[in-house]
Order: structure tokens, then sequence, then C-alpha cells
């Protein structure tokens, strides 16, 4: 009878065994951090980002977490103190730690770009770019985060950056269907343009129509599983900062040998005064020029407030004739297809014309007329207009606005009709646009992708059914054995 009920006991425990169902059990995905530091010409930023370990076709779905800006210049302006440049990123560093967890802070990867200014810098002196970095890296390495490096991007790179991050944040590459509950690959039609100046470049990129002839200006991209063959361009010393170097330099040629220079772009009323020397020492306009005036001495630009003719000094900033008869081809020679597609202006694009108070999708007639009556106003009417806009930075906006117009018409060739397909902004959802978002869901995709564990497993209620009942089997069975 022991026997029996022994027997009859590994029966049941067997039965309710095959009776419980196994299913799939997924480990919930793990938050990863990354940052970025934006190492522009005139100022650094800081952005920090998130993502789930689970990817789309091993694309990262990234998110901003933070952004902090650096307080002073960029870090091209330390080549005569680079331990300044490292330390001026602290504060920042020291608020990135502060949103990520002290268990993860140690498996971060951070990095730092460095764009157009570094770009100069190292074409001007080499040694002092090299110290530059190397101080940065010094201060980053301090901090407990996996410091991935500090290197300079290309003007293409920084270019095609910026094109992932918009089409990214405007859900072009891939979009979330909660009825069909997976990831859906929009239309190509929907692949949006970029359009970014800086302070010492700009930079221009789109999905063209066919293929791209010149290979120095083709680009593959890859994300979501899906291919992009880009055009992307930048151009150095077309940033607005070092077009207003050029600009006064070729002003101040022009009316050498006289101390005092009419400037029309500025407004009636101000002056700035320009050293010589400072035009000598960057790249854009170290041309030698016998008419510039010698050694160090001052030339004062004087306001005139002339739109047409700030119009056409800026034009002759560009070698439109470079091109011939060529209808793929910008200016300076470079190739370009025909624009294609809705595009965004982003960084001084957008802050220019946001001073001008332009609401999307206004003529380009209003556009111009607006341009015109800023560049009217005297500089005491405008300083007494805007008392909480930075003085060194408000009476630039008439040459700013015009130098765009001429570099998005004349240059990249927008027309009345197509200029409606340019869109200025510098969010999107919560995020910034720019190109360190796009850098970092690059660096997400090369990173070996951390699938969720799927382990086999059942439901803890049914496992805790089952071992009550083979406990109570086994007493029962011990009973029978003593009976």
């Amino acid at each position: 009878s022991a026997l029996i009920g022994a027997l009859v006991a590994l029966s049941i425990i067997s039965l309710v065994l095959s009776l419980v169902r196994v299913e799939d059990v997924s480990l919930p995905p793990t938050v990863k951090y990354g940052m970025v530091f934006d190492a522009g010409s005139s100022h650094t930023s800081l952005f920090v980002y998130q993502w789930d370990s689970d990817k789309e076709n091993d694309t990262g779905v990234v998110s901003q977490t933070l952004s902090c800006d650096v307080q002073g210049q960029g870090i091209s302006s330390y080549a005569n103190n680079p331990p300044a440049a490292g330390n001026s990123l602290r504060e920042c560093l020291d608020k990135a730690l502060q949103v990520v967890p002290a268990e993860k802070q140690r498996d971060v990867p951070a990095y730092l770009g460095a764009t157009a200014g570094m770009r100069l810098l190292r074409e001007q002196n080499s040694s002092a770019t090299e110290q530059v970095l190397a101080e940065v890296a010094k201060t980053m390495q301090e901090y407990p985060v996996a410091f991935k490096g500090a290197r300079i991007l290309t003007g293409e790179e920084e270019g095609a950056y910026g094109w992932i991050t918009i089409n990214y944040l405007l859900d072009s590459f891939t979009k979330y269907s909660p009825k069909e509950h997976a990831w859906l690959h929009p239309e190509a039609a929907n692949i949006f343009g970029a359009l970014d100046l800086g302070g010492a470049s700009t930079q221009i990129t789109f999905v063209p129509e066919g293929s791209v002839l010149s290979q120095n200006e083709g680009s593959g991209v890859t994300l979501y599983g899906y291919s992009y063959n880009i055009y992307t361009h930048s151009y150095l010393c077309y940033g607005q900062n070092e077009m207003l170097k050029r600009l006064a330099k070729e002003l101040i040629v022009a009316s050498s040998p006289s101390t005092r220079v009419q400037h029309p772009c500025y407004p009636k009323g101000y002056t700035e005064p320009v050293s010589v020397s400072s035009l000598r020492s960057s790249p854009c306009t170290a041309s030698s020029d016998p008419r510039l005036p010698p050694g160090d001495s001052t030339v004062t630009l004087e306001g005139s407030g002339n739109a047409s003719a700030c119009l056409a000094a800026l034009r002759k900033l560009f070698n439109f004739s470079a091109c011939g008869q060529s209808q793929d081809c910008t200016f300076d020679g470079v190739y370009q297809p025909p624009l294609r597609g809705q595009f965004i202006a982003f960084s001084a694009f957008y802050y220019n014309f946001k001073f001008l108070n332009l609401t999307e999708g206004q003529p380009l007639a209003v556009v111009r007329g607006a341009i015109e009556g800023l560049c009217r106003r005297s500089w005491q009417d405008l300083s007494s207009s805007y008392p909480e806009e930075n003085p060194q930075r408000l009476p630039k906006y008439c040459a700013n606005a015009n130098y765009i117009l001429t570099l998005l018409l004349d240059a990249y060739k927008f027309n009345e009709t197509s200029w409606n397909n340019i869109f200025f902004q510098m969010k999107a959802g919560s995020a910034d646009v720019g190109w360190t978002l796009g850098y970092m869901l690059n660096l997400t995709n090369m990173v070996p992708p951390k699938v969720p564990a799927r382990l086999k497993g059942h439901r803890p209620s049914l496992w805790a059914a089952a071992i009550t009942f083979i406990i109570l089997t086994l007493l029962l069975g011990l009973a029978a054995l003593l009976l």
C-alpha cells in the first residue's frame, strides 16, 4: 500500500507540473545614458541623452535629458590658455552627474565634438589645437564617466548628423503606430533637409533626386534598417561671425587709407573699432592685401543703415562666377544637385529670424520688407527698444539677416516658391535641433545592442499553488506509509 501511495503521489506531481503553463518572460530593458559636448566656434553646450537597451532595428530610441550651456566662448578661444578650456566644462559636467543615477555613471559614454572654430584653429596653430583637446580630455577623465574621446568633426559629419537629428525628431525615419503596435517606416518623400548656420561655417544637407554625382559631397547613412544617400557640404569661413570679419576687411580695403569706414549693414549712429592685426590673424581673412593699413592700426566702422548697399557688399563675399553656366553649382565652384523637399533651418538661421519676429509661411516679400525696416532703424532706436538684447549682437542683425537671404537665395538657389519649404526652428518636441543627437544615434547603432533576455518561466502564482500541492501530497504519502 505504501508503494502504491508513493506512485500515486508522483503521478499527481507530474500531472500538476504539466498543467502549469510555461511562457516567455521578458526582463525589463535597462535605461542607458550618454553625453555629448558640442564645442562650437562661439560657445560650447552639453547634452545628456538616455535610451532603453531594447532597440528598434539596432538604433536606440534616444531622448534628451539635459542641455547645459558652458559659460564663456568656444574652446578655440583658449588657444593661449589651454587649461581654461578644460576647466570651462566643469559646471556642466557637475550638472550632468546630478541627472544620471550614481550606479550608472561609470558606464555613461561621454564625447566632445569640436566644429568649425577648432577646424580654423587647426589650420592656424595645430600645436595649440592639440593642447586644447588634451586639456579637455584631462578634465573629462577626472569625472566618473566612460570618456570616449574629444575630436574635431569634419564639416560633412556636422551636416550629416544635423540631418539625422531633424528627421529623427520629426519621425521621418520611423514612427510608432499604436494601432498596429509596431514601428513603421514613413515614405521617403517625408525626409527633411537640414540648413545649419554657425559662427564659422554653414552646412546644407538633403536627399537629392537620384544619386549624388560628386563623391566628395555624397554620403551613405543607415538607420532603422534603411539606407539613405544624402548630399552634404560644409562651407568653412561662411559662418556668420567669420562673414562679418570678411565683410569688415573688404570694406576697410575698399576705403583705404581712410581710418573711418562706412558700414552699410550697421545702424546709423553705431561705431565699432577694428584692429587690423585681428583681421590678419584669422585664416578666413589672412589673404595678404597691400591695401590693408600697416601694423596694428585701428579702423573705426561707422554704420550707415543702407539695406541695398548691405546686400551688394555681402554678395561680393561669394564667388558666383566660379560656377560659370553650370546649374548644379552654388558658389566657389562647389557642386550641388537641385534642391528637393522641405528644409529645417536652425542655429543662427533660427535666432536671426526669431529676432525679426517673423512667423512661418510668410511670403518672401514680407521677409524682405521686415529686414529693410530693421536696417533703417538707428542705433539709438534699437538700443532703447531692445534693452535686454546683447549690445554686441544687436547691431549685427541687419547684416546677418541680409547674409541669410543672400546665402539661401543666391547661393543655395531657393526661390520665391521654394522659400515656403524652409521652416525656421530650434526645437522639435522637447529636444534641441543640432548635430549632437544625430551623433549619439550613430554611436548607439555602433555599440552592439543588448536585446532584453527572454527566459522560460512560470507565473509565480501557479508555482506557489504547485509547490503547496506537492507538499500536501508528500505528507499524505508519508501518512499512508506509516499507516
